[in-house]
């Protein structure tokens, strides 16, 4: 069977999509040595990500084995996890006091 899904690294709490998948679709994913099944929530487009366990707001969204943001709303496993949920790990430049710079 062809991967549709990859965990980058077994800290990862988001896989990422190799084809486009569809809502209501079933993926199977490897982490940390196990095969899970998700059930996806929202159609995912091809390079986009998913989450693989409920991510509570202000969480750290990881892949790779970094954080590559916070969870900007509660996100549920299976939904796509992108710019409308993620937000910058670190603060904008225009949350500096003027002259920090």
């Amino acid at each position: 069977m062809k991967r549709k899904a990859q965990v980058m690294n077994p800290k990862d709490n988001v896989a990422m999509a190799l084809v486009s998948l569809k809502a209501k679709e079933k993926v199977i994913v490897q982490r940390g040595g196990l095969e899970e099944e998700i059930v996806l929530l929202e159609s995912i487009p091809r390079g986009h990500k998913f989450a693989l366990e409920d991510i509570e707001e202000g969480r750290e969204i990881v892949k790779y084995g970094e954080v590559i943001g916070i969870a900007a709303k509660s996100i549920k496993k299976g939904e796509h996890v992108h710019e409308h949920n993620l937000k910058s790990p670190h603060p904008s430049r225009d949350t500096y006091a003027p002259g920090a710079i």
